[in-house]
């Protein structure tokens, strides 16, 4: 029977047998709890699913089987919570359980929007009865993170080594007892990149104890190569990374006999003749019946990097992931395929994305832009309402460089986002108080209530080139006579954001220019809610969302 280490949720060697068998309390914890979007799922109900398997910006995964159940994390850089858990019965249909992290640390440094530090590329594994995550800061370092049950409460992290530029780190636990760390470098922070390599960790997996060895240099024919996750099987050493850029890549393994090498070199995946570029890094999971699969991403730039599922099998001990149409061993992703072999058919699961903010906490689906202060918001079930109190953004510049900014990922290529709110500025006589619907990236717009010293103002904004510190441009609208408004966004193929609103629910009126998406730092574009003021006070006005609904995007 075949020994498998790392590649499924066990961390010492185990037989894939033995590995179905078990069930960790907690294992499948969220299941329950069923979300369908309205607007993008992968099953197709005939026993076949569409890429990608999520169509939303969960960057870098990386994946696990633990019995029956899987668990799947993600990069989430700034966004708090951060440290997205994901759980499955099929590797198609997955639903958002919880966050590895509440907050980030130094928790003042985190204060304030940090676009494109914090999480990035993270490993999960699972061994004695405990889920393990490890993730690097590429400017503070490489850490762990624990956890019985995978929805949460997860540990503080432990610093497992510091320093800048270290990232992407994926342990080993061997069978002789060792542990390894294999990790790369980020050459912003590091000043060198396209190399891999592995440390030696004590018994326990949570610090290094040596220098660590070079295993692999990318810079002659895989420039880029980062993203490694570590894997055993038939006596190899397996590094699964991508190489050549994250849109325009590929998906490379390496393997030796030995830990440190000399490792031998195959590309598995590329793009071939299909849509989906770059095919970047992933992890490896099998199911109970013996099927592999790999789960990787796309870059869609203002959507973000989406989640694929491509089979994969063995060939002389090397993996073919996706479709070996022409025998060279490189496989091509699919777009269309059959579903895994899981035994049963479960039903249809999505992250959510609607939000009726009906109970006392917020959905899953919410990020900050920073560590957030608990005075920003709160739920109010007695109103089925969300209420966000005004804040003034300290040396910010624009929305871009607010914390105080909740928002959620691009759920599909095309998508309007409605929501009820409802205005209550501090006073008459504070101006500039405002709060509404926002889609965030390099630049931004959005539609909002602004208060004035003679009442309320519908505005519609654009922070063209925000990021790097231009102020926004506002244009009035309309004065309203009412503290409620519809607000409503149309996102359609390619990014192209038309905002609106209503007075009464059922007729919108367009406000300002078809608005083109932007990525954001290493992310793609997002949708939400902000609420801001221009003075400190000793009080806040506030917003009522009655609602946040995602839905297919209309005539109307």
């Amino acid at each position: 029977m075949m020994k498998y280490l790392c590649g499924t949720a066990a961390c010492t060697l185990l037989t894939i047998a033995v590995l179905a068998q078990q069930k960790p309390a907690g294992a499948a914890s969220g299941s329950s709890q069923k979300f369908v979007s309205k607007v993008w799922v992968s099953d197709l109900g005939n026993g076949t699913y569409k890429n990608p398997v999520l169509n939303a910006d969960y960057s870098d995964p990386d994946a696990i089987r633990v019995g029956d159940d899987y668990y799947m994390i993600s990069s989430s850089f700034e966004d708090i919570p951060g440290l997205p858990v994901l759980h499955s019965k099929d590797l198609v249909n997955w639903s958002l359980i919880g966050h590895a992290l509440p907050k980030l640390s130094p928790q003042e440094h985190f204060s304030k929007p940090r676009h494109g530090e914090g999480v990035w590329a993270p490993s999960i594994r699972y061994r004695n009865g405990e889920y393990l995550i490890y993730f690097p800061d590429p400017d503070f370092g490489i850490y762990l993170t624990k956890a019985k049950n995978p929805a949460g409460p997860w540990s503080e992290p432990i610093l497992v080594e510091g320093g800048k530029g270290l990232i992407d780190p994926c342990p080993l636990f061997d069978d002789d007892g060792k542990v390894y760390l294999v990790y790369a470098y980020a050459g912003s922070r590091a000043g060198i990149k396209s190399i891999l390599a592995v440390k030696q960790m004590n018994a326990e997996g949570t610090k290094t104890i040596d220098h660590g060895v070079l295993v692999y240099d990318g810079h002659e024919i895989d420039q880029t190569v980062e993203g490694p996750k570590f894997y055993k099987r038939n006596g190899y050493y397996y590094i699964f990374a991508p190489a050549g850029g994250v849109a325009t890549g590929w998906q490379l393994v390496l393997r030796s006999k030995n830990v440190y090498g000399p490792y031998e070199r195959k590309i598995v995946m590329a793009q071939g003749a299909t849509s989906v570029n770059g095919p970047h890094q992933g992890g490896w999971v099998t199911t109970p019946s013996g099927e592999d699969w790999f789960l990787h991403f796309q870059d869609k730039e203002q959507y973000g990097r989406v989640v694929h599922l491509n089979p994969m099998k063995w060939v002389n001990d090397w993996p073919v992931i996706g479709i070996d149409k022409d025998g060279d061993g490189t496989g091509d992703p699919v777009l269309v395929y059959k579903k895994p072999n899981v035994g049963k058919t479960y039903a249809l699961a999505t992250p959510p994305d609607s939000d009726e903010f009906n109970t006392t906490r917020l959905g899953l689906q919410w990020q900050w832009q920073s560590n957030p202060k608990p005075t920003w918001y709160f739920m109010n079930p007695s109103k089925g309402s969300l209420r966000l109190f005004t804040d003034k953004p300290e040396d910010a510049k624009n929305l871009w460089e607010a914390p105080n900014v909740l928002l959620q990922k691009f759920p599909a290529d095309s998508f309007m986002v409605t929501t009820k709110m409802t205005f209550t500025p501090n006073s008459p006589k504070l101006e500039n108080e405002k709060a509404g619907l926002t889609v965030m990236g390099f630049s931004y717009a959005n539609v909002a209530i602004k208060s004035k010293k003679d009442g309320n103002y519908l505005v519609y904004t654009v922070g063209k080139d925000a990021v790097k510190g231009n102020p926004e441009k506002e244009e009035v609208i309309t004065k309203l006579a009412t503290p409620t408004a519809f607000l409503r966004v149309k996102v359609r193929p390619g990014a192209k954001c038309q905002f609106s609103y209503s007075l009464d629910g059922l007729t919108y009126k367009d406000v300002g220019e078809v608005f083109q998406a932007e990525v954001a730092r290493w992310k793609g574009s997002k949708v939400g809610l902000f609420a801001t003021r221009e003075t400190t006070t000793n009080d806040s006005g506030y917003a009522d969302f009655d609602w946040f609904r995602v839905e297919p995007v209309t005539a109307k």
